[in-house]
């Protein structure tokens, strides 16, 4: 098994591709190691020291490091990490539910068309580009013409968020969807 790495804009996340699926449908994001119950993977990689949050993409896994870790030291242990559990035959979700997190929130209410253009442009505008980089952007919410997404992976705590945010996300869904005022980012 020969897995790549790629640089994120994230300096702290490391864009790793094991060259095969890592999850069949939708995202899962681990910010702990108690989030990464349902995850035999997460926890393994939650093992090597200096690591923060956990990403699987369809292809990818991203890893994000403490300020405190130096990539030269923790990448070896956490390529190391990855490959023994490909190797070991174990899932990547242990359950039922592979993909419970990672999709957009449901909204209910008046804005129900507006919403579903939301989620239409993130799908097929913006998530694709994102993934590129290591993340996922998801909906939260709608509310008086500000709409709340949910960055994952890379994205989260990216220093370059705020510009994807402002410059790129809001400028094309104001551009398509009028009723659209600004975008917000939501914590976990």
């Amino acid at each position: 098994m020969f897995i790549q790495t790629e640089s994120t804009p994230n300096p702290a996340t490391l864009k790793f591709l094991p060259g095969q699926t890592v999850l069949a449908t939708g995202t899962a994001d681990f910010g702990s190691v108690e989030a990464a119950d349902s995850s035999p993977l997460a926890l393994r990689i939650f093992g090597v020291g200096g690591t923060v949050g956990v990403f699987f993409g369809p292809d990818f896994i991203t890893v994000t490091k403490d300020e405190t870790a130096e990539w030269d030291h923790i990448k070896p242990s956490i390529l190391g990490a990855i490959m023994e559990h490909f190797q070991s035959g174990q899932p990547v979700m242990s359950g039922t539910d592979e993909a419970a997190a990672g999709g957009h929130a449901e909204h209910s209410g008046e804005d129900g068309a507006i919403v579903e253009q939301i989620k239409e442009l993130l799908d097929t505008r913006v998530r694709p580009a994102v993934a590129q980089d290591g993340g996922d952007i998801t909906f939260h919410g709608f509310e008086r013409g500000i709409v709340y997404l949910h960055m994952q992976g890379a994205c989260a705590g990216c220093p370059s968020s705020t510009i994807t945010l402002k410059m790129g996300i809001e400028n094309l869904l104001r551009h398509y969807i009028p009723e659209v005022t600004e975008v917000r980012p939501v914590a976990a």
